[in-house]
């Protein structure tokens, strides 16, 4: 029976906004990421694992999930609705790890393939005879052997009504993470939500917060006061009805399990009468074709409708991640730009014509051709590192004033290159290359201007000119006086302006490289204005379809 009428363009729109959800990323911590971050994971969770499945077959079995806290008695329920001991119970805790699915025989293929809870794998449980047997318990390969990787443990049993299947899951307040995760992603796949809770922790605030998750996404929904002392029961079970009206669940069906002596008999079995109510309203969901449709088709619309909140607010978190991102990149734009008109301005002034390289200079061309180019080299070197030095503090700085800079910082695993010695030999290199370069246009140049009316050029006199007059500012100025008598003026200008073209480059490049290592950690998170504009068009067009 179909009890969902779908399209396929419906079902395009929900992919395409699955896929927006999937590369939206939450990586710095600001408020409200965290939020940010289980939305997207429970969303994810609920696309893969229940809706688009439950759309793309819309006539497959309901799965009722049976969730709740630590020793609410999950486990001992599936039990005894099923009759036998399908599910670990006991007093050790977490007792549930590898969740167990129970169906009809005849449901079999539809949780053996995985439609359902792509993420987990089926291992069918295989019942042998033995003297647990013949206390009432099963064993399986699935018990025998601890899971390396998650897995669902499948049983069949034809005590279950067809079209119906329990799931008994992992306690949602366990203590391993991976166990409360897995709660969290097997109640995102339910048709059905079943929470069991017991009279001394049916107030606590774990409970409430699946119940109003339930009643947000108006999911089918039944409760379980387990384990209620029977001389108190009906006062437990007026306030407890009393708390559900008042949260605006006065609907939702209620049962109520006492703790009686015999519970512990059986192996572990509630007895059949204690738990004979809800399974009658389990099998009524699953047999009444009204009740069935209405199960599925009331959790199918409801996790439809949460979206229209669900996914502006996704979007806002979106938003307010790529704004962090880019104030981060202007805040490293700005101290590169920054040591860039720095680095310009002390060339132009001609502060790399310093120190040896003055004395050099002073005594060229005694001191050889060689020796003044590589002192300029190293000025020019010199100046690069303290401006690249001087703006990594100014990143530094201003990404300290940022949360989402500050952790960056202080993550190892996505700490920024800060290594100066690193920096300071990608300098050299730079340079040497620059210098490589400067000597073949020195070459070139000086190749060409040879003629009947001026004596060859020596091509490296040339290129230590040419850099003399590119760093020396003012005091270079003779170096250009000399260059033009070599080269004569036209040639002399229009070699200096080549020069210049390549210091431009080198020196652009270099910073560069620099910020962009240094924005490598902001770039690695993977946060871009695409995000949020293609969460708001895909929920727009699952709104049109609909």
């Amino acid at each position: 029976m179909v009890i969902l009428d779908v399209r396929p363009e419906l079902l395009d729109a929900l992919s395409a906004l699955r896929d927006g959800v999937d590369a939206a990323r939450f990586p710095f911590p600001l408020p409200g990421a965290a939020r940010a971050r289980q939305a997207r994971r429970e969303l994810l969770t609920q696309l893969d694992d229940y809706l688009v499945p439950r759309l793309r077959a819309p006539e497959a079995p309901l799965l009722a999930v049976v969730g709740g806290s630590t020793g609410a008695g999950k486990s001992t329920l599936v039990n005894s609705l099923v009759g036998r001991r399908v599910s670990a119970s006991g007093v050790l805790r977490p007792t549930t790890r590898t969740p167990v699915l129970v169906c009809h025989p005849e449901d079999r293929a539809w949780f053996a393939d995985p439609r359902v809870l792509p993420g987990l794998t089926r291992t069918w449980s295989v019942r042998q005879r033995s003297r647990a047997d013949e206390d009432g318990q099963d064993r399986s390969d699935a018990d025998r052997h601890a899971p390396e990787r998650a897995e669902l443990r499948l049983e069949a049993d034809d005590s279950l009504p067809r079209g119906l299947a329990l799931l008994d899951a992992p306690d949602i307040d366990s203590l391993v993470t991976r166990n409360r995760e897995l709660a969290a992603e097997l109640i995102c796949a339910a048709d059905i939500w079943i929470l069991v809770t017991t009279a001394s922790r049916y107030a606590d605030a774990l409970p409430w917060h699946l119940l109003r998750a339930a009643k947000e996404y108006d999911v089918t929904l039944a409760t379980v006061l387990d384990r209620v002392p029977h001389q108190v029961a009906d006062d437990i079970s007026r306030h407890y009805a009393a708390l559900l009206t008042k949260a605006g669940l006065g609907d939702v069906p209620r049962f109520t399990v006492p703790e009686l002596p015999e519970s512990a008999a059986g192996a572990g079995l509630l007895p059949q009468t204690t738990v004979a109510a809800l399974r009658a309203w389990l099998a009524h969901c699953a047999e009444d074709p009204a009740a069935r449709q209405h199960a599925a088709r009331r959790t199918a619309v409801g996790t439809l409708d949460s979206l229209r909140g669900r996914l502006p607010a996704l979007a806002a978190a979106s938003a307010a991640q790529y704004a962090a991102a880019q104030r981060l990149a202007r805040a490293a734009e700005d101290a590169y730009d920054q040591a860039a008109v720095r680095t310009a301005a002390a060339v132009d002034a001609g502060s790399s014509l310093a120190g040896e390289a003055l004395a050099y200079w002073e005594s060229y061309p005694a001191c050889g051709t060689d020796a003044l180019q590589r002192a300029l080299a190293e000025e020019l070197a010199a100046l690069l590192r303290t401006e690249t030095d001087a703006a990594d503090d100014r990143v530094t700085e201003a990404w300290r004033r940022e949360p989402a800079g500050a952790a960056l910082l202080d993550d190892p695993a996505a700490r920024p290159d800060r290594d100066r010695v690193a920096v300071a030999a990608r300098i050299d290199k730079g340079v040497r290359r620059w210098r490589r370069g400067l000597a073949e246009l020195a070459y070139a140049e000086a190749r060409s201007a040879r003629g009947a009316d001026r004596p060859a050029a020596d091509p490296e006199d040339v290129a230590a000119l040419l850099a003399t007059v590119l760093l020396g500012g003012r005091a270079g100025s003779p170096a250009g006086e000399r260059l033009a008598e070599t080269l004569g003026a036209q040639a002399a200008v229009r070699l200096r302006d080549a020069a210049r073209d390549l210091l431009d480059d080198a020196v652009t490049g270099l910073l560069s490289r620099e910020r962009e290592r240094r924005l490598a950690p902001v770039d690695g998170c993977d946060v871009t204005a695409g995000q949020q504009s293609s969460l708001i068009a895909a929920l727009s067009v699952l709104q049109k379809e609909r």
